[in-house]
């Protein structure tokens, strides 16, 4: 079955309040680095043709919808760190980062599309949730790829500090060469230590040393 691409029709039926955002995350499930959110007001008339979920899309064409996105359109990256992820939980951290993003937007919107079935709390007086949002939403797909591929460069950077963990390849999510490498190289600062494999690790890191 064809896959049904997404559309304007969330955007188009919120417009008469004033601009309308779309947000998303990336990262929620690796055991490194902080999980990225990012915000974007297209604009009607400039949206780059061929926007679709992220995951769904090519390295290269995520590339180049990047480019145009940031060029064409009203955006903004923020994150949250590992220590916020370790503190508050992944759901807290990750809702943390879409709110900074809509926040960090030159012009608040009016309204905000948000990716997935919960609306993080600074947002609900403005938002609304829509499960799979990011293959149903044009601007809630557009916010996959920015922030998609912000923190893959960002993975890419930390593999360089941190070689031997393939972080350049599965951007810190627990494949068996990055899990092999936590047993072998030990947990980086990066490292999420409130995810149980890497807790584990270092309980018995701990147990080991007394």
């Amino acid at each position: 079955m064809a896959r049904t691409p997404p559309d304007f029709s969330h955007e188009t039926l919120a417009l008469h309040l004033g601009p309308v955002a779309g947000v998303d995350e990336v990262g929620r499930g690796p055991l490194a680095g902080p999980v990225t959110a990012a915000a974007v007001i297209l604009d009607p008339a400039r949206i780059p043709a061929g926007l679709g979920d992220s995951k769904t899309l090519s390295s290269a064409k995520r590339e180049r919808l990047f480019a145009e996105i940031m060029a064409q359109a009203q955006v903004s990256v923020a994150h949250a760190s590992v220590e916020e992820i370790d503190t508050l939980n992944i759901l807290r951290a990750s809702h943390l980062a879409m709110e900074r993003a809509v926040a960090g937007l030159a012009v608040a919107p009016a309204h905000v599309l948000v990716d997935g079935n919960l609306i993080p709390a600074g947002l609900k007086d403005r938002a609304e949730a829509i499960v799979k949002g990011d293959a149903k939403s044009l601007s809630i797909a557009a916010a996959s790829i920015i922030a998609k591929v912000t923190r893959d460069r960002i993975m890419v950077d930390l593999a360089q500090q941190h070689p031997g963990y393939g972080w350049e390849t599965n951007a810190g999510y627990p494949t068996k060469d990055h899990l092999e490498a936590l047993l072998n190289l030990g947990v980086t600062a990066w490292h999420r230590r409130s995810f149980r494999p890497v807790h584990n690790i270092l309980y018995q890191e701990i147990s080991v040393s007394r």
